[in-house]
């Protein structure tokens, strides 16, 4: 199955379309966009990639930095706020294993965002800050 995604290159480009090959272990993955181009895409050159419900978003959508003490994705998992090199802030949750990997997973907090999740490059991070989970403040 394709994934809808976005690529966000660390040159500040966008890349819109679907994938069916995206691997953190691989140095790059395939990028068909709306008009039937495929393109490559290096992991190496890009910020992030999202896995998104749709292309298009919500523009007026303000993303959600709060988890729900009973969310069963707290499970497992630890709660971050990464900020990339540009500013751009994201709160997630990722596993254990993220912070020693140079590209990771990350799931988005807000369970109406349009990421559904994100494949970022730690070499692109600011910062990744733990945060304490609901009830554990």
């Amino acid at each position: 199955m394709a994934n809808e995604v976005v690529a966000r290159y660390a040159d500040g480009r966008t890349l819109k379309g679907t994938s069916l090959d995206v691997d953190p272990n691989r140095s790059k993955f395939h990028v068909r966009t709306a008009d039937g181009v495929m393109t490559p895409v290096l992991l190496s050159e890009i910020k992030a990639l999202f896995f998104v419900k749709s292309a298009e978003g919500n523009p007026s959508h303000v993303e959600g930095r709060v988890i729900a003490p009973v969310d069963p994705r707290l499970r497992g998992a630890r709660l971050v706020e990464v900020t990339f090199l540009d500013g751009e802030k994201v709160v997630g949750l990722t596993s254990g294993t993220a912070k020693n990997k140079t590209y990771f997973f990350l799931v988005p907090v807000d369970v109406k965002s349009n990421n559904l999740r994100i494949l970022v490059n730690a070499d692109q991070i600011a910062s990744m800050l733990p945060l304490a989970p609901p009830g554990d403040e």
